[in-house]
């Protein structure tokens, strides 16, 4: 740690009948102005200050930071902690091993490999909603789980022996964010280091963007790649420039009706259209102490959803309130608050900090909301939902040749079904300005879908199903399920329908899968749980399920209707994610919406309803109900929240939680500090990043002769790059496996192998969504191979191809390029596929830093353009010239494209000297692997 005080900053900090050595930020002049964020970085540097990689020139910087100015200054980031899951944690431990050998390969010592600081793994990922809608879909979900993942789970458990300070939460035990709030974030750590005993902020870094849930305890804390992660452990600072940080002021109450997850849509919604890419950003003001820690924590775990790198709420008493809510021990909580105030942490309503940019929000104009069909940050009003979904149907229905009679074809379907005038606002969508009833060619006059299709069940149900069916309903993710106020909402609401006796609609999957067991416990405390039970909604899992894209198939005879009528369904969920080709491969749209509305739309079973004045079905009286008669009031959840949540269920389910049952305390575990790798295993296999590897960097070489591999349009995401979903058979991963003996029924999803590098390759740009725009009228992992005259062939086998030829390889990209997930296969894919470089419009934070993590050069083209400005197809044959000015301790900010007889110059995103040390020495793991063998 700090071996320099230069600013005589060490203290001592008296809490009860403890001592704790602190670094106070009083002792630095201009510290008090700063953002509650900027004061956590700030301690960290005085903490961490070696006179070499952090000096007094680095502290008084960020002491002294300017607002306004843009982000210039380079600081080096040492967090307190390192928390994982199991579908990025399995790649993080299979590359810390394979780092174990290259370290002996190279003369090490192989011991050198291991944590530093606290890392922790909570598997949740992997679970699949594979049963539904019977009591025992829990157990048999964990069974059949455990039966797909036992490779990983035994890797994991040889982990957890091998590495120091690194431990493993089993499976069915909860979602790691939610985990991470309820039980493992410490807020301030009271930690023994070299032989004094320590008070400091909790920090972290999580190989998940949906880290920040943490934020809303005032944590500091953000999502990197596995490989950024990865060094973390290792003791290697996180690189990163000083921020920018948005004031975000809260005024006012959240108004009868509105909900946490209507609030987060809408902070969505306003951040992501104000633009915070790359921005911290802070909440404050009297409103702050009005929002329950729990909407806190919903607000932050959507911060990936807004692009920004973190969305913290300061310390406050509701901090302390929750912290003891959750069994926090007495002498933790008393360490918090004292700390805080100590330090100038504890939030003051009135206090308005330096800020670079201001946003306000009344949290009373707050109205009940959905996002989709496809992006978080597309909210709509529940008042619009119908019209909107109505609106951009079209863009999801092949067309249709006209009908006879008085129906109107596909082609000509009714401009006036909505008055131009009522047309909602429908934010990113490409048709907003266009009035309500433009482009209905999936509509009758009537305005109603047209593609009615006759299904009969195995239970013998006979039922018609339409575009915009709801056929998953989902009450899912950390962002929600943490949240006592919506899940008790969700259950009140299922308890009211019963007894009106309503049923979901039978083509409709309903799941509960809950963050954490306290949810459970509360619903049984408060007698709920057989009104979610009566609904369909029983317990399938404590983990992501449908929102990481685990939903399971859905009901055979549905999924058969719907493909064969090539209809639009339609999944309604309360995650955080709702990307194309995520959720479930026979679902085209997808919404995401508060736990009772999911409830409200699996008793509606469409999306083509108003559920404001259309009835959600008939009492045992034929008496129409409607969403309003049965919505629970805020008193009645805060009557119910307030006495059936109780701390020692906090206690009692965390007591004993990286022990696991019996299943996982029964696996045979491998031992010893390297691994013993299983030539057959399909699961986890040794990658091949330091195949070859020299003690010292070879130069960076300008780029010749590159071709593309694929041109994308805006908004591509990780999952477009990386998909974490089902395998499908005839794909190239699929392939792989059924050579390698693995029948269908076993190939899992991409998420849970990981762990092999052959899967994942085959995996990358497999998205079933995907339009690559070299191969017109192809969707999916297609592009043209230019070795075989321009023929379409899979991405994967071109590759192949390309680097058998020594042919380097570009992507073309437009805005967004990367967002959504922290996923570091969208970058490991990306470079052993032979990538050498991006071009993109922009990028999203994580995605960047993890393609210089893995040596592929991220540019971006020059303001205002793009490759349609320039002219480009992708068809050209490339040179990137310039980077080898990096050889020379430089990074250029710009270079030169040359594109069959174009020139033009791309920005150089390499944004610090840090990332320029990554990308010198080939990747992160390069850089790291080889600083510690210089030690």
């Amino acid at each position: 740690m700090a071996s320099v005080d230069s600013f005589g900053a060490k203290g001592q900090l008296e809490v009860g009948e403890a001592s704790y050595e602190i670094y106070r930020l009083a002792a630095v002049d201009s510290a008090e102005r700063l953002p509650y964020s900027l004061k956590i970085l700030l301690e960290n540097l005085l903490r961490t200050e070696d006179g070499a990689n952090i000096t007094a020139d680095d502290i008084r910087a960020l002491a002294q930071w300017d607002a306004n100015s843009e982000p210039s200054k380079e600081i080096q980031f040492t967090p307190a902690r390192v928390i994982m899951q199991d579908f990025t944690g399995v790649p993080a431990v299979v590359d810390l091993a394979t780092m174990r050998e290259a370290v002996r390969d190279l003369g090490g010592d192989p011991a050198r490999i291991n944590p530093l600081s606290p890392a922790e793994l909570v598997i949740d990922h992997s679970v699949i909603a594979d049963v539904f809608g019977t009591p025992d879909a829990f157990a048999r979900n964990v069974e059949i789980e455990y039966e797909r993942n036992k490779e990983r789970y035994q890797f994991l458990r040889w982990g957890q022996g091998a590495f120091d300070d690194f431990r493993v939460v089993p499976p069915g035990t909860g979602i790691v964010h939610q985990v991470n709030i309820e039980h493992l974030a410490r807020v301030v750590f009271g930690r023994e280091v070299d032989g004094s005993r320590q008070a400091y902020p909790d920090t972290c870094v999580g190989t998940d963007s949906h880290t920040t849930m943490v934020n809303g305890l005032g944590v500091v804390g953000w999502g990197v790649g596995g490989i950024e992660a990865e060094a973390a452990m290792l003791g290697q600072p996180v690189s990163m420039l000083i921020p920018r940080v948005v004031g975000f002021k809260l005024n006012g109450e959240l108004p009868e009706g509105a909900t946490a997850t209507d609030l987060v849509l809408t902070i969505t919604e306003m951040l992501r259209k104000h633009g915070v890419v790359g921005k911290f950003v802070e909440f404050y003001g009297p409103g702050v102490g009005a929002v329950p820690l729990a909407n806190r924590a919903t607000i932050g775990n959507m911060s990936p959803e807004y692009g920004s790198t973190i969305a913290v709420f300061p310390i406050d008493e509701e901090t302390v309130r929750y912290l003891r809510l959750t069994g926090r021990p007495d002498e933790q909580v008393a360490l918090v608050e004292a700390y805080a105030k100590e330090q100038g942490l504890w939030h003051e309503p009135e206090r308005e900090a330096a800020y670079s940019e201001y946003l306000e929000l009344d949290l009373s104009t707050v109205v009940p909301s959905i996002a989709g069909p496809k992006r978080p940050q597309d909210r709509v009003s529940l008042s619009d939902a119908k019209q909107v979904f109505r609106g951009v149907l079209t863009d999801y229905v092949a067309a249709a040749p006209k009908t006879n009679g008085d129906e109107k074809g596909y082609d000509e379907a009714s401009a006036e079904s909505f008055p131009a005038s009522d047309a909602p606002s429908f934010s990113g969508d490409n048709h907003a300005d266009q009035p309500a009833g433009y482009a209905s060619a999936a509509r009758g006059a009537n305005g109603r879908p047209t593609a009615p299709t006759r299904v009969t069940l195995a239970d013998g149900t006979e039922c018609e199903l339409d575009h915009g069916a709801v056929v998953i309903a989902a009450i899912t993710s950390c962002t929600n399920t943490s949240n006592p106020s919506v899940m008790v909402g969700a259950a009140l609401l299922a308890k009211k329908a019963v007894e009106r006796g309503l049923n979901r609609k039978p083509w409709v999957k309903t799941t509960l899968a809950p963050g954490s067991k306290v949810v459970m416990d509360y619903y049984e405390r408060a007698g709920l749980t057989p009104y979610l039970d009566k609904l369909g909604f029983n317990l399938v899992g404590y983990g992501c399920t449908t929102c990481i894209g685990n939903s399971g198939p859905l009901i055979p005879e549905v999924s058969q209707a719907v493909n064969d009528a090539d209809l639009t369904a339609v999944s309604v969920l309360s995650g955080n994610r709702n990307f194309e080709g995520r959720i479930n491969p026979d679902v085209k749209m997808n919404y995401l919406a508060s736990p009772p509305l999911v409830v409200a739309y699996a008793l509606a079973g469409s999306m083509d309803v108003d559920l404001r004045t259309e009835p959600l079905g008939q009492d045992s009286d034929g008496n129409d109900v409607f969403l309003a008669d049965i919505w629970p009031s805020e008193h009645e959840v805060e009557e119910v929240v307030a006495g059936a949540i109780a701390s020692e269920m906090f206690t009692r389910d965390y007591a004993d939680v990286f022990a696991g049952d019996e299943q996982w305390q029964g696996l045979p575990t491998p031992e010893g500090d390297l691994f013993a790798w299983d030539e057959q295993s399909t699961y986890v296999r040794k990658p091949p990043y330091f195949e070859g590897m020299s003690a010292e960097p070879t130069p960076v070489r300008d780029i010749t002769g590159a071709r593309v591999l694929a041109k994308l349009g805006d908004s591509v995401t990780t999952d477009h790059i990386s998909p974490a979903g089902s395998i499908k058979k005839d794909s190239p991963a699929g392939a792989y496996l059924l050579d390698n003996g693995v029948q269908f029924r076993d190939f899992n999803s991409y998420g849970s192998r990981r762990g092999n590098h052959e899967v994942m390759i085959r995996g990358t740009f497999a998205n079933i969504r995907l339009r690559n725009q070299l191969a017109p009228g192809t969707e999916g992992g297609f592009t043209r191979d230019f070795t075989a005259g321009g023929e379409v062939t899979t991405i994967y086998d071109a590759s192949m191809h390309y680097q058998e030829a020594g042919t380097p390889l570009i992507i073309l990209a437009g805005k967004e390029y990367g967002s959504g997930s922290s996923r570091d296969w969208a970058a490991k894919g990306t470079a052993l596929l032979g990538v050498k470089a991006v071009l993109a419009e922009s990028y999203e934070r994580i995605h960047r830093s993890n393609l210089i993590g893995m040596g592929v050069l991220p540019l971006q083209y020059a303001h205002g353009e793009s490759a349609e400005s320039l002219g480009l197809t992708g068809e050209e044959t490339f040179d990137v010239v310039g980077i080898e000015a990096l050889n020379e301790g430089e990074t250029p900010r710009e270079l030169t494209v040359r594109a069959d007889g174009r020139e033009f110059r791309a920005v150089v995103r390499i944004d610090t000297p840090g990332e320029a040390d990554y990308f010198r020495h080939g990747g992160i793991m390069q850089y790291v692997l080889r600083s510690l063998l210089a030690h």
